[in-house]
């Protein structure tokens, strides 16, 4: 079986998480082709193949434009990660005990459009997790992505009808007047935040 995946113009997470679901429709041996527009994509995509025990080629098409052909076996090993994670698994539903703390709208620090863009970017590739975190809580600057105009509500709201925890303090809300504006998940207090983070297998902090 052959199917073929555009991914071009599409950030990451997005053309692992389109291959994925391409091989998921395969139920079986066959081939995925995905079309992408950068070397970064072609190394993830290479990344997913061989972590999962696929085949893997790619080939560049143009200035702007790879081909990255994965070859899907009868067994398939399982899912696995470097270091332990993958970059963009494909969707599940399963919940562990790992709390997900953010304290900032922006990822890493730099530049804050950069940082912005790829808070959005993880937080989507959580929704796409196999195993979903027990909780994730959202505090200082972090308060902004739960409230009303945040580009990650829908995420977080499908984080949530997953029965993933969505706390935001309530301290931080009102700090930045945003009380009134809270649109996905509950509040929470200083002593809950430390319960959680204390009780929790393994924090995340983006």
């Amino acid at each position: 079986m052959y199917k073929q995946v555009n991914a071009m113009g599409d950030p990451c997470p997005i053309p692992v998480v389109k291959t994925k679901n391409a091989i998921k429709e395969l139920n079986g041996p066959g081939t995925v082709e995905t079309l992408v527009d950068n070397e970064v994509a072609v190394q993830n995509l290479t990344r997913m193949a061989n972590n999962n025990g696929y085949g893997v080629k790619s080939e560049k098409l143009g200035e702007s434009s790879f081909r990255v052909v994965i070859e899907v076996g009868d067994a398939p090993a399982p899912e696995t990660a470097p270091g332990g994670e993958e970059t963009c698994p494909v969707p599940g539903g399963s919940r562990n005990d790992t709390v997900v703390a953010v304290s900032s709208p922006c990822m890493g620090t730099g530049s804050d459009e950069l940082g912005a863009a790829l808070m959005k970017s993880f937080l989507f590739a959580l929704t796409q997790q196999d195993t979903l975190p027990k909780t994730v809580l959202f505090y200082n600057g972090g308060a902004k992505l739960t409230t009303e105009g945040s580009a990650s509500l829908d995420d977080l709201k499908s984080l949530e009808a997953q029965g993933v925890e969505i706390l935001t303090c309530g301290t931080c809300l009102n700090y930045y007047g945003l009380s009134d504006k809270l649109a996905v998940g509950g509040v929470t207090n200083m002593y809950d935040i430390v319960e959680k983070l204390s009780a929790a297998g393994r924090v995340v902090r983006p």
